[in-house]
């Protein structure tokens, strides 16, 4: 994995410090709080309901043991014992005190970490694949791109300031598992009939009020050209994105007001206009990034075969572990949705004892997921038994990959000041309520959402939920036939919206029409598009 330089280290302790003394000025009364706001989400911090929340960067969900143990001990010092981990593959604390927030940014600094650029309307973190380094299908592994990325977009001067947030992600397979075509820019690294390797460009997609599916607008840019490519895109959006309307302001409205046509005609210009100025990272960069990217030593010549004797690991195995490039290894993922559990979060212990496989079981490296689970991604079969064995004395061992009780939520109104409705009690009570039907029902990508900001990316679920405001009360609109995989669809709303408990009824009708209709081994999105939204509907209103 990638480890700072003396330039990246100055640039972090000297942004901890530069933002230590604007938190003393603020607490002296010398600033007021419309003048922090813009310098405190520069650093991640938010004021939310309650409380401060601080979104930690964890860039493309690579995180080291030392990393992971120390985001368990600012659980236990600056939060309530825990922390929730997002749909950016990072990490938020929801009760931070603004007094010590300097403090805590200078700990995650001591390790390689910040929160730099995880708020406002700039480059956000940059997500990719879960398992990018480990899985079998890949081109390459895609993160020494994010990294560049990375490299590239902190404190670019021309980006740090655009129409609004913007967010990329970086795949190397025709197995979409971070949502690409989802977001403002999608990379997929692919390799043409001559061998050689380039990124296709997925520009305009994203959720929220609009939600889009990002066009490819260029199928093959040269690798040592994507970067540049990448600015062509942002430059175009730069100028002409929408400024007097944040709900018109995403690249997704430009692109889809312009034409894929149009924006492409544009970007293909400017990218020409790019080159002639030679602005490309020297390739002699990505080559160093790429070198800490190496395969860790695996062991040859290990056995594939697995004691599958205990039903419950076997059955962890079947759900949470998928195929690995090395003979004898395997990704495993952990879940951090027990049932009844809330979505994404881990306590400050449970954290600590995954930094202590990670070492001990997979390279001392771990991964955050789109889906707000974690993975180890190099694990000997052989350890395989011992690792879960681990995992579920401490409640991680839950076996839902992708089930329907792997929620995905969003913090929503208990914590989030932007939310109208709920979403952990909704996931909390669909969990319980589905928990012995799950390897019944299969794979079924359930998400929520407690407002239209889609944070928890309703959208793009199998089943989607999202609660809306209806004078005052809490609302819960049912949407079917969503995928953020590579046969990317929006979901499509139902019909009136439910209360609490009757959208807890309205997802088992719906689980309950999809086990009357599925014929073979077809998924639940599956039967949704080949019987259609009727039968459904019958079910749900009568």
């Amino acid at each position: 994995m990638y480890k700072y330089d003396t330039y990246d280290q100055a640039m972090v302790d000297a942004r901890v410090e530069e933002f230590r003394d604007q938190v003393r000025r603020r607490l002296e009364g010398h600033i007021t709080e419309d003048q922090f706001k813009p310098l405190r989400l520069m650093n991640g911090l938010y004021l939310q309901l309650h409380a401060y929340m601080l979104r930690v960067a964890i860039p493309y969900g690579t995180l080291s043991g030392a990393q992971m143990r120390m985001l368990g001990d600012i659980a236990d010092k600056y939060d309530r014992g825990y922390g929730h981990f997002t749909t950016r593959q990072n990490i938020q604390y929801n009760w931070i005190k603004l007094e010590e927030a300097p403090d805590l940014l200078a700990e995650l600094a001591s390790v390689e970490m910040h929160a730099i650029q995880t708020s406002g309307n700039c480059i956000r973190n940059t997500s990719s694949d879960q398992y990018a380094g480990a899985a079998a299908d890949e081109v390459v592994d895609p993160r020494p791109y994010a990294e560049l990325i990375r490299q590239w977009s902190t404190f670019h001067p021309e980006f740090s300031f655009l129409p609004r947030k913007f967010k990329m992600a970086v795949i190397a397979s025709d197995i979409d598992r971070a949502a690409m075509k989802l977001h403002d820019i999608g990379v997929q690294i692919v390799r043409n009939a001559a061998g050689e390797i380039g990124a296709a460009f997925y520009v305009g997609g994203g959720m929220g009020r609009t939600p889009m599916i990002a066009p490819c607008i260029n199928p093959f840019v040269p690798i040592d050209q994507f970067i540049t490519y990448a600015e062509a895109c942002l430059r175009v959006y730069n100028r002409h994105g929408r400024r007097d309307n944040k709900y018109k302001a995403r690249i997704k409205i430009l692109v889809h007001e312009l034409g894929k046509e149009e924006y492409t005609r544009q970007v293909e210009a400017e990218f020409a206009h790019l080159l002639a100025q030679n602005v490309e990272p020297p390739r002699a960069e990505l080559e160093r990034i790429k070198a800490m990217f190496a395969d860790p030593p695996f062991e040859a010549g290990l056995s594939d075969d697995l004691d599958r004797r205990d039903p419950d690991f076997a059955l962890w195995v079947d759900n949470n572990c998928v195929t690995h490039k090395q003979p004898g290894y395997i990704a495993a993922t952990i879940s951090l949705k027990p049932v009844g559990g809330i979505p994404g979060d881990a306590t400050g212990e449970q954290m600590r004892l995954m930094a202590d496989l990670a070492a001990q079981y997979s390279f001392d490296e771990l991964r955050v997921t789109h889906a707000q689970n974690i993975v180890l991604p190099h694990v000997k079969k052989a350890d395989l038994y011992a690792l879960w064995q681990a995992l579920d004395a401490k409640g991680l061992g839950t076996a839902n990959l992708d089930l329907v009780g792997d929620i995905i939520a969003c913090p929503g109104l208990d914590y989030c000041s932007l939310a109208n409705a709920r979403s952990i009690p909704v996931a909390q009570k669909i969990s319980q309520r589905l928990a012995d039907r799950q390897q019944e029902i299969g794979e079924l990508k359930l998400k929520i959402s407690g407002c239209i900001n889609a944070c928890g990316h309703h959208h793009a679920g199998h089943i989607g939920i999202l609660g809306v405001d209806r004078k005052g009360v809490e609302n819960y609109q049912l949407l079917l036939g969503g995928s953020e995989a590579a046969d990317t669809s929006l979901g499509t709303i139902t019909g009136p919206g439910f209360d609490e408990d009757g959208i807890v009824d309205a997802v088992e009708k719906a689980t309950q029409v999809y086990l009357a209709n599925r014929s073979d081994n077809e998924r639940f999105l599956d039967t949704y598009r080949r019987i259609g939204m009727a039968p459904f509907k019958e079910a749900l209103y009568g």
